[in-house]
């Protein structure tokens, strides 16, 4: 049974006009439960804005019941996505800076909207989560338990953060770096760009714990198709990784070193006592290694998640590994090409480094390159890991004799 709807503060209202926030409900073909999470909410605020998306129920009937709110209708139906899109540019034109979302099935109840005020008023502007126990919870679908694991494992491979329950509808979300979003997806994947993206853009990410009710299999109502939005949640994260490994992850270690810091952050990164010597030369020959073996490319994409596998150092090992950036590379060619003659034996070719670095004369000599790639790879990580060593020991009995 769902607990009874409390009785409010009377200051609650003004709270929420306060800080700016609205309540979004995006709806499709939800009339057995829209009328009571309307209802419940109200109770609150009158800040509400419902997107009815496209529902061929009585669900416009039943909008009509309440004057007090917002109502954006179209149609056909376009997806969740669409939906919570249109919502966003709705709000910002009633210029509200956050937007609390709830889901229209009565999952989620209005009981827990003053956590999120809590949050944002202590902690300041973020993206703010409804965390769900998911194994305290009754009637928890296998497909939602296993989407819970699933969706927090990539948000963590892509921003770095741990979120307890990135699946979540029950949010808070700052509006502002929104607006300066231009928006893909259009269904259920569109709750995991957004949050993705808000993370990179810097935007703090918090949780609060909700209640969450699941009704029994054969009452509950649902518009998520597996397979379908499975696979189209599972192309997104794909494009996501990429993003991140090969231009997220790069620019946010790069803006580090732009700072008027940065020789106090590299110094940082190289003497940070709480990593040995040999792991931060290990990071260093690694992204050595990884920078000249013939994935261009790919070379982040491969190190990173192996740096942490191998528990390197993940910034020193960015750091060696742009020994491939443009200016280096046709030095890097020449020197593979030197450098695999010895394995081609009477195959193999001279190469000039002023007339003959081509694309064209690459792809016709290419074995001899792939040879030499890794040749120089290894040989170049073995000199970059006694180099590094040594001057660490050298720092370090320094810094003792001081």
């Amino acid at each position: 049974m769902k607990p009874d709807i409390p009785i409010i503060p009377a200051d609650i209202s003004e709270r929420f006009s306060a800080l700016g926030v609205c309540v979004m409900i995006p709806t499709y073909n939800n009339a057995s439960s829209i009328e009571q999470v309307i209802a419940s909410v109200l109770q609150y605020t009158s800040q509400v804005i419902v997107i009815n998306d496209g529902s061929t129920d009585t669900t416009p009937q039943i909008l009509e019941k309440f004057p007090q709110i917002t109502v954006v209708s179209y149609s056909p139906n376009k997806g969740k996505g669409m939906a919570l899109r249109t919502g966003f540019k709705k709000a910002l034109e009633q210029e509200y800076r956050y937007a609390i979302t709830i889901d229209s099935d009565g999952q989620h109840f209005a009981k827990d909207l003053p956590l999120f005020l809590d949050r944002l008023e202590t902690s300041g502007p973020a993206l703010i989560m409804g965390s769900r126990n998911m194994a305290a919870t009754d009637n928890v679908p296998g497909k939602s338990s296993f989407g819970h694991k699933f969706s927090n494992f990539w948000f963590k491979v892509e921003t770095g953060i741990d979120c307890p329950d990135t699946q979540t509808g029950y949010r808070l979300y700052p509006l502002e770096p929104i607006s300066r979003m231009r928006l893909f997806t259009r269904k259920y994947e569109l709750e995991i760009e957004v949050i993705v993206r808000l993370a990179w853009a810097g935007v703090p990410v918090t949780s609060v714990p909700i209640t969450v009710y699941y009704p029994p299999k054969e009452e509950r109502i649902t518009h998520f198709r597996p397979f379908k939005d499975f696979s189209r949640i599972s192309v997104l994260n794909t494009v996501l990784v990429l993003i991140a490994f090969l231009y997220i992850k790069p620019r946010d270690f790069f803006r580090r070193f732009t700072k008027k810091n940065w020789k106090q952050e590299l110094k940082r990164l190289l003497l940070n006592p709480g990593e040995s010597t040999i792991t931060k030369a290990n990071s260093m020959a690694f992204g050595i290694f990884m920078g000249i073996v013939p994935i261009w490319g790919f070379q982040l994409l491969v190190g990173i998640p192996l740096a942490h596998w191998m528990r390197l150092n993940k910034a020193l090992f960015i750091l060696a590994a742009n020994i491939s950036i443009p200016p280096m590379i046709p030095l890097i060619v020449f020197l593979s090409y030197k450098m695999g003659k010895p394995w081609m034996g009477s195959r193999a070719v001279d190469i000039s480094f002023s007339k003959q670095l081509t694309l064209k004369y690459i792809g016709q000599n290419l074995e001899q390159y792939l040879y030499g790639s890794v040749t120089l790879a290894i040989a170049a990580a073995i000199l970059f890991w006694l180099a590094t060593f040594l001057v660490l020991k050298i720092a370090a009995g320094q810094k003792e004799r001081r």
